[in-house]
């Protein structure tokens, strides 16, 4: 029992030793995206009066002392710290993995402190949320604030918005909202209370069924839209399977004709109310920049700006230290903010070291894409550039986490680019993006009015030496969007 008892002091003590503080920092300012690290280092240079951000290039600053990290005092000064943490910074990929795998039933209890620090990162995380986006349920009674109808349907039409789905559709009954209201209404009443709330935008909100959807929208728009809601009302099986001369036959109109209301009723949104959302979501903010550069032939690689802020130890704060050395408690106060500098300007160098190191391997490896295009995507593990790097994957990991290149191929996620993938005839290892290009290609170049069937579509890619199976184009389709070969057949 003692022997037990010693192991199991003894994982504890290890525990407590990979969650150090500047260590915990350090991972997460690597995994942070650039928004979040921003917003970070602001927090940081707000509260830390050591702390500074160093002038950019070319902008005055009057009497500055050197761009040093210490604290301006002499060499044996005790206040001078972190003059010598590199080796804090080595050990961070060697314990990251033991970090994460970190069995709970050894974890330490939280001091008092300990738990203080973790409530400051749940206040952190939440100051660096962005602000709450907008509701569909919010969106809509804005409008209905506004709408000219009489005080029941407005109590009626508010109910109904407030049981709207996150796609804008009724699920519920009327029957059952005319009961549940206080007091009860008539199921007429609800009718022409969900009547007026379908004028709402977007156009197909509060519909109870797809084809209803279909015709709020088609009734909004502009334009003559008789076809297209016929088709909707009477043919949307037909359509679903590709049968346009029946639907033309039926409607006694041309396969042209069909084939242009198609183009129509293709347009239309299944989930009108998920697209409220979806004008909300902030633009990405790529963290690496890659361009290419025609005189040496290469692919150059840099952080964005907001990856390169440099900070620094504040001038005026070493002043005054220097002023009060004999004050403990001023003494002690200073420490404890340098301390704290040092640490977030070596977590701060570590993440852009990192993310520089990743990124060029990143382009170096993938060369071909970025010449040639997407099937030309090679097989790319973390764990390879884990071995180059002499870290552990779940580093490569943090690194790539929701960050973003801008290439000239657009901006994409850094995680793109790692991809398992297959060895074509000739040896040449093809990640899965490649494989999915490629077919893409053959299906884009196939007679449209006989396309090609999932086997033939086999057939075709084992003659340009990439052999999968019959379930993996099917897949590989279904996540293209694209439909069977009947769907995809033209008239």
């Amino acid at each position: 029992m003692s022997q037990i008892l010693s192991q199991r002091t003894s994982l504890g003590l290890a525990q407590e030793q990979r969650l150090t503080p500047q260590l915990i920092q350090a991972m997460e300012i690597l995994q942070l995206p650039l928004t979040a690290l921003e917003a970070r280092l602001d927090r940081e240079l707000d509260e830390n009066p050591a702390l500074e951000a160093a002038p950019l290039e070319g902008e005055f600053e009057p009497d500055a002392a050197p761009a040093d990290r210490d604290s301006g005092l002499s060499e044996n000064d005790p206040l001078v710290v972190g003059e010598n943490q590199a080796d804090e910074f080595e050990r961070l990929d060697s314990l990251v993995r033991a970090y994460d795998d970190a069995d709970d039933e050894y974890s330490p209890r939280l001091s008092r402190q300990g738990a203080s620090d973790e409530a400051d990162s749940k206040q952190e995380a939440m100051n660096n949320t962005a602000a709450r986006p907008i509701s569909l349920q919010e969106y809509l009674h804005e409008q209905w604030a506004y709408f000219d109808v009489d005080e029941e349907t407005h109590r009626i039409g508010a109910r109904v918005i407030d049981l709207l789905d996150e796609s804008g559709r009724l699920a519920t009954p009327l029957e059952e909202i005319a009961a549940g209201l206080n007091p009860p209404v008539s199921i007429q009443q609800v009718q022409i209370a969900l009547h007026e709330v379908q004028h709402l935008d977007p156009p197909g909100v509060a519909a109870r069924t797809l084809v209803e959807c279909f015709l709020l929208q088609l009734r909004a728009m502009p334009t003559n839209t008789t076809l297209e809601q016929a088709i909707v009302k009477q043919h949307l099986e037909d359509l679903e399977k590709n049968r346009l001369p029946a639907i033309a036959k039926t409607l006694n109109v041309d396969v042209d004709d069909v084939k242009a209301a198609i183009g129509v009723i293709s347009r239309l949104s299944m989930h009108p109310g998920a697209e409220v959302a979806e004008r909300q979501t902030p633009p990405i903010v790529p963290d690496v920049i890659v361009e290419y550069n025609a005189e040496a032939d290469r692919y150059d690689v840099r952080l964005a700006r907001g990856n390169t802020r440099e900070l620094r130890i504040s001038p005026e704060f070493r002043e005054l230290i220097e002023r009060s050395r004999d004050d403990k408690d001023a003494r002690e106060f200073a420490r404890k903010k340098i301390e704290a500098a040092n640490a977030i300007i070596d977590a701060l160098r570590f993440r852009r070291e990192r993310l520089l190191d990743v990124a060029r391997a990143v382009v170096d490896a993938q060369r071909d894409f970025f010449d040639r295009g997407e099937q030309h995507m090679k097989v790319l593990r973390m764990s390879e550039l884990a071995d180059k790097f002499e870290c552990d994957p779940s580093t490569i990991s943090r690194t790539v986490d929701e960050k973003y290149l801008e290439t000239p191929r657009g901006i994409l996620p850094l995680r793109r680019f790692f991809t398992g993938g297959v060895e074509s005839e000739t040896g040449e290892a093809l990640g899965w993006d490649s494989v999915k290009a490629k077919m893409k290609e053959v299906i884009d170049t196939e007679n449209k009015n006989n396309p090609l069937s999932d086997d033939q579509i086999v057939d075709e890619l084992q003659k340009a030496g990439i052999d999968i199976k019959r379930r993996t184009v099917a897949k590989y389709r279904a996540q293209l969007n694209i439909p069977a070969a009947r769907q995809r057949k033209q008239y």
